[in-house]
């Protein structure tokens, strides 16, 4: 969550690291709000959002069935990583909202 409604937005540095018998899956690290690299210190690096949140599933039956990249509504990417795995990232107004769409997410792929 980047502030509360009314309030100017907060600063944001989170790193997710995923690994699989000690193999990288995932290691991403996203900064966002003041002071942030030049694009991701305004609105528009959020698209005028509050609210940034992932989900990764990892499962070994995403070998035989990869999860396909695709958008979730407007909202949010799904996007297929070598592991097997996949990674749902989203955007949205605020935290309830953007629980909702990882929700969805997880709802609709069955997770």
């Amino acid at each position: 969550m980047l502030g509360r409604a009314g309030e100017g937005p907060g600063r944001l540095r989170s790193r997710l690291t995923v690994t699989r018998g000690g193999r990288p899956l995932l290691d991403q690290e996203l900064i966002c709000g003041p002071g942030a690299p030049a694009g991701w210190d305004g609105p528009a690096g959020l698209a005028g959002h509050r609210a940034v949140g992932q989900l990764v599933v990892v499962d070994p039956a995403f070998e035989e069935n990869p999860v396909p990249a695709g958008m979730l509504g407007e909202l949010a990417a799904v996007t297929p990583l070598a592991g097997p795995a996949v990674l749902v990232t989203a955007l949205a107004p605020d935290a309830l909202r953007l629980r909702a769409l990882l929700d969805e997410a997880a709802s609709v792929h069955g997770w």
